[in-house]
């Protein structure tokens, strides 16, 4: 990744459960991301580095815009039970516990996603495996400010 990065302090997060396949959504046993791969292989993005589920990283009060992203794969019909839907991926870096992890924010883009919507606040991950990891844990994450940029919300007050 390129010198140009960006930090935030985050917290791990439930999700749905449905990357991982530890939902229990019937229509995705195995999980999203491991049906998604040999999809995105195909096109040039070899996930099999990393770990088969999303990590649901929340910024807040943060919230992040997409400047561009590394990897934009348009109308890839990954399930015969799914519309296809639209993803992009950028680079990232998660720091926790004294090491440092190379990753992929994953941006299924919500105008082709049919469900499972996340929080303005939350990011999803694609990382290795990180072993002692759990809800509620602080980390940083990184990311290059030339494909995202971490912004602060701001209350405005009306009287």
């Amino acid at each position: 990744m390129k010198n140009m990065n960006i930090q935030v302090k985050g917290t791990i997060a439930p999700g749905y459960g449905v990357a991982s396949g530890k939902g229990g959504d019937s229509r995705f046993p195995q999980g999203t991301i491991e049906m998604q791969k040999p999809f995105f292989q195909e096109l040039g993005l070899d996930l099999s580095p990393y770990f088969s589920g999303t990590l649901n990283i929340s910024i807040h009060p943060h919230r992040y815009r997409v400047k561009s992203f590394k990897y934009t794969f348009i109308n890839v019909k990954w399930s015969s039970i799914q519309p296809a839907e639209d993803f992009s991926f950028a680079d990232c870096r998660i720091l926790f516990n004294d090491s440092s992890f190379e990753g992929l924010i994953y941006y299924p883009h919500p105008d082709t996603k049919p469900d499972h919507f996340q929080a303005a606040d939350i990011l999803e991950v694609i990382a290795p495996k990180i072993d002692g990891l759990k809800y509620g844990d602080e980390l940083i994450l990184e990311c290059d400010r030339t494909q995202i940029d971490i912004v602060i919300v701001k209350k405005f007050w009306k009287y």
